[in-house]
C-alpha cells in the first residue's frame, strides 16, 4: 500500500513537470499581459508599449498593456507576484518596486527576494532637472539661488513617495544645501502635465516623458544629473558641468515574470525582448 501511494505520487509529480514542459513548448497560445504598474504616460507605460509591437511579432499573440498604478507600483507588482507563472502575465517593473519599495513600506505584500522570476532590464537612463518657463530660472544656478531664497517655496514633484524621482531631489537637494517642498503623485506622467501646465515649479525625472516638451519649450532643462551629456540633449550641461558635482542619479526598468515561471519561457522571452532592444529604432 506504501509502495503504491509512493507512484502514485512519483507518477503524479511526472505528470505536472511533462505538462509544464509541454506547455513551455507550446508558448504562448493565448495573449500575454504586461502589467504598467504606474499611470498611462509614465516611464513603465512607455517602455511596455515600445517593446509591444516587437514581442507580438515574435510570439505570434497579442500583447496587452494593463496600466495598474498605486502604491509606488506595489499593486501592479502583487498582481504579477500572485499570478499563475505560466509566462502570461509579465511586470515592468521600475527600481524603486525592486530596490526601495521593501524599506519604504511597513508592510509589503510580497516577497521582493523571491517573488519574481528576471527577464532582462529594458532601460536605463539618467534623470535630468527641469523646471516650468514660469519660474524664469533658466540655469542650475538659478534654481540653486531661487531656492537658497526661497527655502521650502518651490514645488518639485515626482512619481511618489520613496521613487527614484523623489530620492533624486533628495539627492538635489543634499548636494545644492537647498530644500524643496515635495509634491508626491501617483506616477511621473500627471506631475509633468502639472510642471507643463505651471502647476508646480519642477521636477527631477526621467528622459522619456520630458524630452518633446524641454524641445517644444513648454519646459527648461537645467542639467543632467549624470557625469556626461546625453547625445539626445547635447547642449544641456551636467551637474558638474553647471557648478554641482555630485548630483548623479538614474532610473532602470526591468521586465520580469512570477517567481516559478518555465525557464524555457524566461529564456525566450529573454532572446525576444534582446532582439527588440537591439533594433536600431528602438536604440
Amino acid at each position: 500500500m506504501k509502495r503504491t501511494s509512493v507512484l502514485v505520487s512519483v507518477l503524479g509529480t511526472l505528470g505536472v513537470l511533462l505538462a509544464t514542459a509541454a506547455g513551455a513548448q507550446s508558448y504562448p497560445t493565448k495573449p500575454v499581459r504586461i502589467v504598467a504598474p504606474f499611470p498611462p504616460g509614465g516611464v513603465a507605460d512607455v517602455l511596455a508599449r515600445a517593446i509591444q509591437p516587437g514581442l507580438q511579432e515574435a510570439l505570434g499573440q497579442q500583447v496587452v498593456i494593463d496600466n495598474k498604478p498605486g502604491a509606488g507600483g506595489n499593486i501592479g507588482a502583487e498582481i504579477v507576484a500572485r499570478a499563475e507563472p505560466d509566462g502570461y502575465t509579465l511586470l515592468l517593473a521600475s527600481a524603486g518596486i525592486l530596490t526601495i519599495n521593501e524599506f519604504l513600506y511597513s508592510k509589503m505584500p510580497f516577497d521582493t527576494a523571491t517573488a519574481f522570476s528576471p527577464i532582462t532590464v529594458v532601460g536605463d537612463m539618467p534623470n535630468i532637472v527641469v523646471v516650468s518657463p514660469r519660474t524664469g530660472i533658466t540655469t542650475l544656478k538659478g534654481l540653486i539661488d531661487r531656492a537658497k531664497d526661497l527655502p521650502g517655496k518651490l514645488n518639485f514633484g515626482s512619481a511618489g513617495n520613496g521613487t527614484t524621482t523623489h530620492l533624486a531631489i533628495v539627492l538635489l537637494e543634499q548636494a545644492a544645501g537647498i530644500r524643496l517642498a515635495h509634491v508626491p503623485y501617483k506616477g511621473a506622467a500627471p506631475a509633468v502635465q502639472d510642471l507643463v501646465a505651471g502647476q508646480i515649479d519642477g521636477l527631477v525625472d526621467n528622459p522619456p516623458l520630458v524630452i518633446g516638451h524641454i524641445r517644444s519649450g513648454a519646459i527648461k532643462a537645467l542639467a543632467w544629473a549624470a557625469p556626461q551629456r546625453m547625445a539626445i540633449l547635447p547642449d544641456v550641461p551636467t551637474a558638474a558641468e553647471a557648478g554641482l558635482p555630485g548630483l548623479e542619479a538614474s532610473s532602470w526598468f526591468a521586465l520580469i515574470a512570477p517567481a516559478g515561471t518555465p525557464k524555457e519561457i524566461v529564456a525566450r522571452l529573454n532572446a525576444e525582448t534582446a532582439k527588440i532592444l537591439r533594433d536600431p529604432k528602438m536604440v
